[in-house]
């Protein structure tokens, strides 16, 4: 795989373990990253990382919040079942269907556990079952501890997260569980780097939001705190695979998808377009009919309404234990966000409000 700056930092971020509401461990390691770029760190009431690199010049300057969300999909332990068996509920969007046969770790008071996720076989199944896939109810964690270690270990809300290695594919390509969305944290990163060699008068404040898996909260009250001129979210969109449609997956390797429709703004859209036609950075357009499902939503309707805008990369199986995701088109956002930043000044925010 081609180096790039950031690339063993997302391994590192891919293989760390924080679903939503507990993303300490992520914030963490993100924070020191973070750190290479601004001291003018800060984490909110809800737990959200801001981190502020001022743009050059007198102020009032623009200002750019760029936010990716950093808690994973997880489970909840719902109930201890004789035996010790663990039933759980969602935290998150898994597909049950990938489940079955899955290491996980369940996160308790005295640390990690690993454990197995089980179902029954299919010698045992009823004919009418067979051929269908087992629902979340029917799933069972196993510890392999004794029924009385496991109640003095497991408590019920505890989360569950998977345990999976991140892998490294041919043609800049990684796969693990949690690309959605660490890959958007090494976006930020790469931005702020190439960011480092350009001339931008606005402040850009680099965010690492929580519990966007459970409905956008972070970027709720980060929107509100910050307050920003324009909000770019940075999340990832479904890449293409066999059997699916046309116009609902996007090429990996092909640049990043820019979002388009009423819940973005139309004159940021543009704005990004432009940029990447004039530096000869290819990018993908996803056409959002509905509310997105990624911070841009909330930023669009914070206090009086923000300039909102959501970009990312194509990614694989999402929502599995093998999200894959191309680093090419991390460095090719990062690359175009840093330049699209360079580009705003007072002009482009006055005429942000010109809808």
């Amino acid at each position: 795989m081609a180096r790039y700056k950031h690339l063993d930092t997302l391994r590192e971020l891919v293989t760390l373990h924080g679903g939503p509401g507990f993303e300490q461990q992520v914030r963490d390691r993100i924070q020191t990253a973070f750190s290479e770029y601004t001291t003018d760190l800060r984490v909110d009431t809800l737990g959200n990382l801001i981190g502020v690199i001022p743009g050059e010049g007198p102020g009032p300057r623009p200002r750019i919040l760029l936010s990716a969300h950093m808690d994973e999909i997880a489970l909840v332990v719902s109930r201890i079942e004789a035996g010790g068996f663990l039933r759980v509920a969602q935290a998150g969007g898994f597909d049950p269907r990938t489940l079955v046969g899955q290491e996980v770790f369940v996160h308790t008071r005295t640390g990690k556990h690993l454990g197995i996720v089980g179902s029954k076989p299919p010698h045992l199944t009823a004919p009418e079952e067979r051929g269908k896939a087992a629902a979340l109810e029917d799933l069972f964690i196993d510890l392999a501890h004794p029924e009385a270690s496991v109640r003095d270990l497991v408590a019920i809300g505890d989360r569950v997260t998977l345990a999976r290695e991140v892998y490294s594919l041919r043609n800049d390509r990684l796969a693990g569980k949690s690309l959605d969305n660490r890959t958007s944290v090494a976006i930020i990163l790469e931005t702020l780097e190439v960011l480092k060699k350009l001339h931008h008068t606005a402040d850009v404040y680099a965010v690492a939001s929580v519990q966007e898996e459970v409905g956008v909260r972070g970027a709720a009250t980060v929107g509100y705190g910050v307050n920003p001129d324009i909000a770019i979210a940075i999340d990832v969109t479904f890449g293409d695979f066999p059997g699916q449609a046309f116009d609902e997956g996007f090429e990996l390797d092909g640049g990043p998808a820019l979002s388009y429709g009423p819940n973005l703004h139309m004159k940021v859209f543009r704005h990004l377009t432009e940029v990447a036609d004039r530096e000869g950075i290819p990018y993908q357009v996803e056409l959002s009919q509905g509310p997105v499902g990624a911070d841009a939503r909330a930023f669009q309707i914070a206090r009086a309404g923000i300039a909102s805008a959501l970009i990312g990369i194509p990614l694989r199986y999402m929502h599995t234990s093998v999200e894959t995701g191309a680093y090419r088109d991390i460095a090719l956002c990062g690359r175009l966000l840093a330049q699209y930043i360079a580009d705003v000044d007072a002009a482009r925010v006055e005429d942000l409000s010109c809808y």
